[in-house]
């Protein structure tokens, strides 16, 4: 039983990509995290395109390390052939954008982890669940990695597994270039060509840049270099173009390329080459595993290279699966991909990481609810804060499904301690109770503060609007949730908007659906939404219909409390079950709002606040999960 489609082997990094773009890497002032290294961009990308994937490497036992590893989670790349280095740095890439045709980069590699893979790391069963294994010509070129390369390779002929070649030359990764050429695609060397020949024998396919087949074939005449690796191979060849696309070769090598088997192109701007042959690859694996003509295969690898060399980064550019079939069904509107506004919706709505099909939610953003309480103290609501974490993480318990909503202001401790503990994070930048709505200063006149903010929280706004609201009303609003939508997608977050029109005037089934609408005519497209109990089906049915005609990648719903007793909750929980739009509840003065009287006016300890709400919270998700059973 196969239950992998491919597993990579070979290089993993770290890349750093400038930021900022048009000019040189030395003035360059920030920079952009991204996983790198060719087998490990094709392994995220053919899990993008649905493929099963898995990556053979070693990483550093350290925060890079880590890094690579988790990301490759979050990708769905299986990363059992991940093995950690105790002794090894993780390699880290160093890159920038100059312009259209200058992309310098530095390899920092120098005894790195994935140089130290060893035929040891290679285990015979796991490359027997795989249906294919692709190999990259950087890890030919030192006899370590090159043994486990080629046992890797062995194996999989043994056990009938498509094989697959990425020739990936990178001249100063094989010493016959300095560190100040990472740029740099080709150098002659008879040494590198002679080792690429004594293992093209091994593959079924063999994909590089006409440069690439250069150094594989020992001459500069691109066809006749064709013909010399057809000389030592049976391997179907691809020879990537660049704007003139790619030629596949499955027999003898004709006269022109212009005679191989080709695929679509797709005229665009291009912006960042580096990564666009692993999107290419990516898009080509997709094709050919799934057992499509080499015209389909190679409009698919087209189509994702376009991907790759319209973004920023190498991996973060790649398509989704959904996301290709979006773009081939209708085609370019805008030749700078990145400037296209419902495709880059697609790509980061079908992008998102992480299952939150079930939101248990603890909400304690509360700020001005807590002020008002007898006793508190800006200290003691943040100690208080830090109980209520303690409470979620005991009701969690590491299960998935948990999360908590909490600001920086009052929360910060909490907050900071929240990371990394697996729950879903929620952050308010709302000021309490504003109408029309403004921020927390904290966030800036510019909204510049979100580039501070760790990645996993979502930006949480709570929005207090109306139809029936006056034109300056909305204006003032909307003017805040437009600016704030798009300085989240700048900085990689993900949004939840929280309207309340019952607070403002009277309601019928039709006014947060109203709301609904409005956003998305503003080309607002939260991530979550997060909507007041409904009193009627009908009222729900309307709110569901105009998030899934607009945006049918959502996330979901969460539904708020407005300290409904517990009973009040239960069926309003019951109610919104049945709709499976909405994941779940956040909830909290009904959790926490005993408990935070009793422990500010100094009635009740820590350890007594903490059973209380743990009570209350562990209640609630009981409510919520008997409710959903119910409804479905």
């Amino acid at each position: 039983m196969k239950t992998l489609d491919v597993i990579t082997i070979g290089r993993s990094s770290v890349d750093l990509y400038g930021a900022q773009v048009g000019g040189r890497l030395e003035d360059m002032g920030s920079f952009n995290k991204y996983i790198g290294g060719s087998p490990t961009n094709i392994a995220a990308g053919t899990a993008r395109l649905g493929l099963k994937s898995a990556l053979i490497t070693r990483v550093g036992n350290e925060h890079m390390g880590r890094f690579i590893r988790e990301q490759l989670v979050k990708e769905g790349v299986n990363v059992q052939g991940v093995k950690t280095d105790p002794e090894r740095l993780t390699a880290l890439v160093i890159l920038g954008i100059r312009d259209q045709e200058q992309f310098p980069l530095i390899f920092y590699r120098e005894n790195c982890a994935d140089m130290a893979l060893s035929v040891d790391d290679i285990d015979e069963d796991f490359i027997a669940s795989a249906r294919a294994v692709v190999a990259t010509g950087t890890h030919l070129s030192n006899p370590k990695v090159e043994a486990a390369t080629l046992k890797a390779l062995e194996l999989a002929r043994k056990h009938g597994l498509q094989t697959a070649l990425d020739i990936d030359y990178r001249p100063n990764l094989w010493g016959v270039a300095g560190h100040g050429d990472g740029e740099s695609r080709f150098v002659e060397s008879a040494a590198v060509t002679a080792k690429l020949q004594s293992t093209l024998h091994l593959f079924d396919l063999i994909v590089g840049t006409e440069e690439e087949f250069h150094i594989a074939g020992g001459t500069t005449d691109t066809i006749a270099a064709l013909r010399a690796v057809r000389a030592v191979s049976d391997a179907t060849l691809i020879c990537k173009r660049g704007a003139a696309g790619a030629a596949a070769f499955e027999g003898e090598i004709p006269d022109s390329l212009d005679d191989g088997q080709t695929g679509p192109g797709f005229p665009i701007e291009v912006f960042n080459v580096l990564g666009a042959g692993d999107g290419f690859f990516s898009g080509l694996l997709k094709g050919w595993l799934d057992g499509e003509d080499w015209p389909t295969a190679l409009k698919y690898a087209n189509a994702c290279g376009a991907f790759a060399v319209s973004r920023h980064g190498c991996t973060p550019a790649y398509p989704s699966w959904e996301e290709l079939q979006f773009f081939l069904e209708r085609g370019v509107v805008e030749k700078a991909l990145r400037k296209d506004k419902m495709l880059e919706q697609v790509h980061w709505a079908t992008n998102r990481s992480g299952d939150w099909s079930t939101m248990r939610v603890f909400a304690f953003d509360h700020r001005m609810q807590l002020e008002q309480m007898e006793g508190a103290t800006n200290a003691k609501i943040g100690a208080f804060k830090e109980l209520c974490l303690d409470a979620a993480n005991e009701v969690a318990d590491g299960r998935p499904g948990y999360g908590l909503l909490c600001d920086s202001r009052l929360g910060r401790d909490a907050l900071y301690k929240a990371a990394g503990t697996g729950l879903w994070i929620g952050h308010p930048v709302e000021w309490p109770g504003s109408r029309p709505l403004t921020l927390e200063p904290e966030i800036g006149p510019d909204f510049g503060g979100l580039s501070e903010w760790p990645r996993e929280h979502v930006v949480k706004v709570l929005c207090f609007c109306h139809p029936d609201d006056d034109d300056e009303t909305w204006a003032k609003q909307d003017d805040v949730i437009v600016r704030l939508f798009h300085a989240c997608r700048r900085n990689n977050l993900e949004m939840l908007l929280e309207v309340i029109p019952s607070k403002v005037a009277a309601v019928d089934d039709m006014t947060s659906a109203t709301i609904i609408q409005h956003y998305y005519d503003l080309g607002v497209y939260p991530d979550w939404w997060k909507l007041e109990p409904f009193k009627t089906e009908a009222a729900w049915q309307n709110a569901v219909d105009a998030i899934m005609r607009n945006d049918p990648y959502t996330r979901g719903i969460v539904v708020l409390g407005l300290d409904a007793p517990q009973a009040e909750l239960e069926a309003s929980f019951a109610l919104a079950a049945k709709f499976d739009l909405v994941k779940g509840f956040a909830v909290g003065r009904t959790i926490f709002g005993e408990a935070a009287r009793q422990w500010m006016a100094g009635k009740i300890d820590d350890a007594g606040a903490i059973e209380m709400m743990n009570n209350n919270y562990a209640a609630l998700c009981a409510i919520w999960d008997e409710a959903r059973a119910g409804a479905q």
